[in-house]
């Protein structure tokens, strides 16, 4: 999502910028808040999760979004 912001102040100035995240981590939050501006950009989120896992995974999770939307992973 910040490299998303830098791109697009590369085309232009904008005077606010809304950022949405359907969900996202404390710790994500947190580091995005070190890399965007105070003032000039509303970060939108449906959801806060509190936990992640050693693996960096939200808890409880959501079923593995990526072995829903592209298949499951190799056992290997």
């Amino acid at each position: 999502m910040s490299l998303a912001y830098k791109l697009l102040l590369s085309k232009g100035t904008p005077k606010h910028v809304h950022l949405i995240a359907i969900i996202a981590s404390k710790e994500g939050l947190i580091n995005l808040r070190k890399k965007l501006p105070s003032k000039g950009v509303s970060l939108w989120l449906g959801a806060l999760d509190d936990e992640l896992t050693a693996k960096s995974y939200i808890v409880p999770g959501l079923g593995d979004a990526g072995d829903l939307a592209f298949g499951a992973k190799d056992s290997e």
